[in-house]
């Protein structure tokens, strides 16, 4: 994927602490279609988990992390996610869906022939 642009939210220029917070930026494609996702900062993980008094970031869609939210690092995490057809970028972007796209029953079909494979390999 080659031409893409990145937008960034409204409020993205009144960001208060780069390095400790997170946004939704959005991918959209040469074809029409945008793609969003959540940057965030290690800071703001930290930060999540004292607010709520936990030791860890319970299951979620994943999100990408940057170190600071500079529109220059996230074009540069977005390169790399548009690598190889996408590929991670659309991987990020449906694992934060709710339309079944990785539907229990196929994940386990999937996981059950890795099983098989792997049985076959450490006989």
């Amino acid at each position: 994927m080659e031409n893409y642009v990145i937008k960034y939210p409204p409020y993205f220029d009144e960001i208060e602490d780069i390095e400790n917070d997170n946004i939704d930026v959005f991918i959209e494609t040469e074809d029409g279609f945008t793609f969003s996702l959540v940057v965030t900062t290690p800071k703001y993980l930290n930060s999540y988990m004292d607010k709520e008094n936990m030791d860890f970031i319970p299951a979620a869609p994943p999100e990408i992390i940057v170190k600071k939210l500079t529109k220059e690092v996230i074009e540069k995490v977005i390169k790399t996610y548009i690598e190889d057809d996408a590929y991670w970028l659309k991987l990020y972007f449906l694992a934060g869906t709710n339309d079944g796209v990785f539907d229990v029953t196929e994940m386990d079909k999937i996981i059950n022939r890795i099983k098989r494979k792997n049985k076959d390999i450490f006989k």
